[in-house]
């Protein structure tokens, strides 16, 4: 990356929307280390999801307060692309007050495409039925927050090209 300053993005949005896979591959684009938020998340919130309950907010702050901390370490070195739900406005306000930097890439899409990838992969603790819960949770990002909305109808590879030219474009009008 050409930037002296280290990236520091969040690919956020529900479950099957293809964060992990669209973090990956950006994270190798622009040569920097991928952290999946899931992998972050206590062992009582895995316990909770696994059984099918939806995280509540004050389950959710000791996880969004370990991603913060994960974002601020990684954009004093190296920068770092994460995979996080980061469903409302609320939790990404978290995630910024630790890493103030931070730009949100939103992959989406309509239910019935995500539910359909859902039933087609294995995930280790997140059942299908939350799906709905994510979507009526979801608070897309708003004018004032700094990111990107991106169509999952693209493929992978056409939405990290959006993703990156929208990201180098905004860093450039901001120096």
């Amino acid at each position: 990356m050409e930037d002296s300053k280290p990236v520091s993005i969040v690919v956020m949005g529900v479950q099957g929307i293809g964060k992990s896979t669209i973090g990956i591959l950006l994270a190798e684009r622009l040569g920097v280390p991928f952290v999946d938020g899931d992998g972050l998340h206590s062992r009582k919130n895995i316990d909770l999801m696994a059984s099918g309950q939806a995280l509540s907010d004050s389950d959710r702050e000791p996880w969004l307060e370990e991603v913060g901390a994960t974002l601020a370490e990684y954009a004093e070195h190296s920068g770092v692309v994460v995979a996080c739900s980061a469903l409302r406005h609320i939790y990404r306000d978290r995630l910024r007050a630790l890493s103030p930097s931070t730009f949100f890439v939103e992959p989406h899409g309509p239910i019935e495409l995500v539910s359909a990838r859902i039933t087609k992969r294995d995930h280790d603790f997140m059942p299908a039925n939350l799906l709905q819960s994510q979507y009526d949770t979801l608070e897309t990002l708003t004018d004032d927050e700094s990111g990107i909305r991106v169509s999952i109808t693209a493929t992978p590879q056409e939405m990290v090209d959006v993703i990156v030219l929208e990201y180098l474009s905004r860093k450039q009008e901001a120096s």
